[in-house]
């Protein structure tokens, strides 16, 4: 396994092997591998790829693992680096930089790569403009297949694509598109304008990047001519950007049913794993706080039916049963309903359904735990009213449990707070006090003549 291989040489300093070992492996391995290890680790592989393979790997990466990799470059590198970008991915860079250091890199690109990216960056945000790139061949109709394969020959190794090509007229409107096999094939004195094709689908500058992802996806096409106001193409949109759109909208959407928004959460995220401690405890500890002032208060409950303690020993043995039963229940629901609502298996707008559903759950749940403890504690007490205040407690606890379950992250994912601290020890508050409450009730309904 690649990773194994990268770690053990890293452990073992062998620099020149780990160099000697990544010249004879594919991106796509090195792309995987890299993606697990730590962020030192992928700075030393970075440092030994070669360059066009570190500039490959380098726009496959998001943003924050690039901007790691650039704070470890000197200015220099940098510099260079940022300037062998292809423009959309520059922008794409620069978009999510701090405004300082994305004016500092502006500022120090050449002449026409600045030119270059001023030109996607003058594009509202979201839009065919922000994301195309200016780096595709554009033919005249009167070229030769020979002039024009020719042309494709000299400007192919500066291009994001070559597999279609564009016809243009002296005004730089879009006349037509012909692919890179079909030049080939064609007899080498024919007229461009003779074999090309006239039908050239294409999209606006202020077309919404999505819809342009779908109709490339939908047509099969490697990549979309993008014209301005007056038709003139100015630049293309790869599959290869599609694809990454569709992914990121795809999230998008989950989060937004969810009543989240993406970029909230791995903030939120990223405080609580690389946070100061500080930051941290600002997120936990009033949920923990909230759990001190429940264990009081469970422990003030417990105070008030002393005399029932008392008077039936046994009814003690079991309040860890009722107790573990519902925490249990409770941490299966919320568990469920996070991963659901991450992978789009629930439905915020259907929620209530949803909830029902796993009322429903929780109740079938209870029965049979209830039935089987209340029979094993009649049995082992002597005490069938015991078990049948035991089942019937367990039976309600279960269902509230499950009931918490998913109303407590969705409450707070609707007052924007952090569910994920926040689930469990708001369950467990509510769960404890209302447990004992029941339990103690069904106890005292049905032992009533042992009591006192």
């Amino acid at each position: 396994m690649l990773q194994e291989k990268i770690l053990s040489l890293i452990e073992g300093k062998e620099m020149e092997a780990l160099k000697s070992a990544l010249l004879d492996v594919e991106n796509v391995e090195i792309l995987h591998a890299f993606n697990d290890l730590s962020s030192e680790e992928q700075v030393i592989v970075f440092r030994l790829l070669k360059k066009d393979s570190a500039l490959d790997l380098f726009e496959q990466l998001d943003t924050d693992q690039q901007y790691n990799l650039l704070r470890s470059f000197t200015d220099e590198r940098t510099i260079e680096f940022v300037n062998e970008l292809a423009p959309d991915d520059r922008v794409k860079l620069l978009d999510e930089l701090p405004a300082t250091v994305a004016k500092k890199l502006l500022n120090s690109l050449s002449p026409e790569e600045r030119a270059a990216t001023n030109v996607l960056m003058g594009y509202a945000p979201e839009t065919a403009g922000r994301i195309m790139t200016t780096e595709y061949i554009s033919l005249k109709k009167e070229m030769t297949v020979s002039e024009a394969s020719e042309r494709v020959r000299r400007q192919a190794k500066d291009k994001e694509t070559i597999y279609t090509l564009y016809i243009t007229d002296d005004a730089k409107e879009l006349d037509g598109v012909i692919s890179l096999k079909e030049l080939f094939l064609a007899k080498s004195d024919a007229k461009i304008g003779d074999i090309m094709s006239q039908k050239a689908i294409h999209v606006s500058t202020d077309t919404d990047r999505e819809e342009v992802a779908k109709l490339l996806k939908e047509l099969d096409l490697l990549a979309m001519p993008v014209v301005d106001k007056e038709n003139r193409l100015v630049g293309i949109v790869t599959i290869d950007d599609a694809m990454d759109i569709l992914e990121d909208e795809a999230t998008e959407d989950l989060f937004t049913q969810a009543g989240l928004v993406a970029n909230s959460e791995a903030k939120r995220s990223e405080v609580l794993i690389r946070g100061s401690l500080w930051s941290i405890w600002k997120v936990r500890l009033p949920f923990l706080f909230l759990m001190i002032g429940g264990g009081m208060l469970a422990a003030i409950v417990m105070e008030g039916f002393e005399e029932v303690l008392e008077s039936v020993a046994a009814v003690a043995f079991f309040i860890p049963l009722i107790m573990d039963m519902g925490g249990s229940v409770g941490t299966q629901s919320s568990t469920l309903f996070t991963r659901g609502v991450a992978l789009g298996h629930i439905d915020i707008k259907h929620f209530l359904r949803q909830f029902l559903k796993e009322v429903g759950v929780g109740v079938s749940l209870g029965v049979v735990i209830g039935i089987l403890s209340g029979i094993f504690a009649a049995w082992w007490t002597g005490m069938p009213m015991l078990g049948v205040a035991i089942g019937l407690a367990l039976v309600a606890t279960m269902t509230l449990a499950a009931l918490l379950g998913f109303l407590v992250p969705y409450v707070l994912i609707r007052l924007k707070l952090d569910q994920a601290a926040g689930s469990a020890p708001v369950i467990t508050t509510i769960k404890d006090i209302s447990g004992l409450l029941i339990y103690f009730a069904f106890v005292s309904l049905f032992l009533g003549n042992l009591l006192y």
